[in-house]
């Protein structure tokens, strides 16, 4: 028995220094190398740091494109989906009123035509990126809000579509942060 403790708690020891020390360490060096060092791929106006490529925000302004919505609160610390599924008539209720004031701020859209992503949460909360037709029914908002030709402004989305990873591997996507910084330079 006593050889059988002694054993295990070796182990122990061993798994906590491997997993809780060397690993980490291992993680780090290595992200030092990545894009952001470690910290993350951020996102600059006028050289100022207005955001993380890879998270999503929150923009309600009529001025911009909007994001997808978060379960989350756009807080990456606390990254979740809502855990509430179709059938669920609070989740329900949800959707039905982001329909309703995306439908209250883009007059002449009709409900079908709204893209499912800009009213459901990712998994995570956090996604950065909307689809090319979540942008493209939020053009004319845009345009009037901002005076700018209905057409440069769909150019503008046209130019930023991103294309699936080695041209299959997922769906034509448009970081919303992104594009919002070229419309903020596009005046």
């Amino acid at each position: 028995m006593k050889k059988y403790l002694i054993t295990s708690l070796k182990l122990t020891t061993i798994m906590l220094v491997l997993l809780s020390v060397i690993y980490p360490l291992f993680i780090a060096g290595v992200a030092l190398f990545a894009l952001g060092k470690g910290k993350g791929e951020t996102l600059s106006k006028d050289g100022k740091v207005v955001g993380y490529e890879n998270i999503g925000q929150s923009f309600t302004e009529d001025r911009y494109f909007w994001g997808r919505p978060s379960a989350a609160g756009y807080n990456a610390a606390g990254s979740s989906g809502s855990n509430k599924g179709p059938t669920n008539p609070e989740y329900l209720k949800t959707v039905s009123d982001r329909i309703d004031t995306f439908l209250l701020h883009n007059p002449g859209i009709e409900r079908s035509r709204i893209p499912a992503d800009l009213v459901t949460a990712s998994g995570s909360g956090l996604d950065p990126d909307i689809s090319p037709d979540g942008a493209r029914v939020q053009v004319k908002r845009v345009a009037v809000t901002r005076h700018l030709n209905e057409s440069k402004v769909a150019s503008l989305v046209e130019s930023h579509i991103e294309k699936p990873l080695l041209g299959f591997l997922g769906p034509e996507k448009i970081n919303v942060l992104k594009l919002n910084i070229a419309l903020d330079q596009l005046q």
